[in-house]
């Protein structure tokens, strides 16, 4: 950065300096944490060597809280890809099933919601496709904050419900699927270049709730981008123009995602047969009857508390998640 030239290349230097404020952030919450470890070892000396009793409620609150910070501390270090510490657009569809998929899609979307708020990411909406009926046929969410993509990633595969449908006047059990598709927001300096002749823009009229612009002009757009034929839409915000804009992030992951999956085909060309283990596309399942139950199939974390786990306790499977995609890379 102390070169003469480093801002000559305007993109690179702001990418470069992104990534030192994000070294310096971890630098700082590792001094705070080994800081507060010597203070409550010290605490806890005091107490064992004058036989200060009173002091155990404080030191067992205070351990417990560093122990959290640990746990969190240790899921961070396993994120080591190129794009994990970026924001996630996360993308839910609903399977075959009507109106019983459209509300698992409605229910997963909530589960999601309950884990920013836990996490303080922000989140946008930036598509969604009501139900005919109820629920949601699809919508996607911008969450952003550092390390969004790299802990989001865990989710993406289909996801299975199994509960007695409340949709269904005989009361029958029912299995319904979604899909969660998680994919890092870049910039367009990031490995992805668009070629403004290779779009095809169409504008039309928003579809479901919305203000008083909704309805009324063609504020929705239509995205398609011709040499791959990938398509992305936007109608939640309240201008063409922020639509627009919406929608190009979208095709921007989308094209990074295509060209990331291109790289691993030539990869395992050259790897032969070798491979992961596949699971099948189903990851994880959530089980309300005849008993409760979230397990996921790769990893074999398995909670019960059902409803915890849908008000957004989705740690333990993203944890287990990293654990168990580092074992595979070290394979």
């Amino acid at each position: 950065m102390e070169t003469p030239d480093f801002w000559q290349d305007q993109e690179r230097a702001r990418g470069v300096t992104r990534e030192l404020r994000r070294l310096e952030r971890q630098l700082d919450d590792f001094a705070a944490l080994s800081h507060q470890f010597g203070e409550l070892a010290a605490l806890w000396e005091l107490a064992v060597d004058e036989g200060e009793d009173s002091l155990e409620p404080e030191l067992a609150r205070d351990i417990q809280e560093l122990e959290g910070k640990l746990a969190e501390k240790e899921k961070q270090v396993l994120l080591g890809g190129p794009y994990d510490s970026h924001n996630a657009i996360l993308s839910l569809h609903a399977g075959a099933g009507g109106t019983e998929a459209q509300d698992w899609v409605e229910m997963l979307m909530r589960m999601y919601l309950r884990w920013t708020q836990e996490h303080d990411y922000p989140v946008e909406v930036l598509d969604c496709l009501p139900g005919d009926e109820a629920g949601i046929k699809s919508v996607t969410l911008l969450i952003s904050g550092e390390n969004a993509y790299g802990y989001l990633r865990a989710e993406k595969g289909v996801h299975r419900l199994v509960r007695i449908s409340p949709f269904d006047a005989a009361r029958r059990r029912h299995t319904s699927f979604a899909s969660v598709d998680v994919l890092p927001e870049v910039t367009p300096d990031e490995e992805v270049e668009i070629n403004p002749d290779d779009l095809r823009v169409d504008t039309f009229r928003s579809s479901g709730a919305g203000g008083q612009h909704v309805n009324k002009t063609d504020s929705a757009v239509r995205i398609t981008h011709l040499p791959t034929g990938i398509v992305v839409t936007c109608q939640n915000e309240r201008s063409q123009h922020a639509n627009r804009l919406a929608a190009m992030k979208i095709l921007q992951a989308r094209l990074l995602e295509l060209k990331r999956r291109e790289q691993e085909k030539e990869t395992m060309a050259l790897r032969g047969e070798q491979g992961e283990i596949a699971w099948g596309n189903q990851i994880r399942s959530y089980i309300f009857q005849p008993y409760t139950l979230v397990k996921d199939h790769r990893t074999q974390v398995e909670v019960g508390n059902i409803e915890s786990v849908m008000d957004g306790n989705l740690d333990p499977f993203i944890s287990g998640y990293l654990l168990w995609a580092s074992s595979q890379e070290a394979r």
